[in-house]
């Protein structure tokens, strides 16, 4: 989906590419499409993105973005989390409007998730 001025494609440094596309798409059922030894391509429901090969992590207390996921099952998708080797780095707590925790993918990358209250 290619719209003027949207975000299009984002990009995660990742220290194992084949670990990354099994948490992915065991716990978001993502896509992926191998680019080489050191890129893959991700497809969700409504974005593309990709992975490279790095030792690098992106977390937002160093300010890095910080990407939200939205479930309408919280509880559920943070079993998820855990069961596929992220961990937990914040847990679940209210907001207005919604509550949240936050988490580590299998490279050590921060990712949250959210649901309305």
């Amino acid at each position: 989906m290619d719209i003027h001025e949207s975000i299009n494609y984002l990009e995660f440094p990742a220290k194992d590419l084949e670990a990354t596309k099994t948490f992915f798409t065991a716990v978001f059922s993502w896509s992926f499409i191998d680019y080489g030894p050191e890129y893959i391509g991700f497809t969700d429901k409504t974005l593309e993105g990709g992975f490279y090969k790095s030792d690098l992590v992106s977390d937002s207390s160093k300010g890095a973005a910080l990407v939200v996921f939205y479930s309408e099952q919280l509880e559920k998708t943070q079993t998820k989390v855990i069961a596929h080797g992220g961990t937990i780095s914040t847990k679940i707590f209210s907001f207005p409007g919604g509550k949240r925790f936050h988490f580590l993918d299998v490279n050590g990358n921060e990712f949250s998730v959210w649901t309305k209250e």
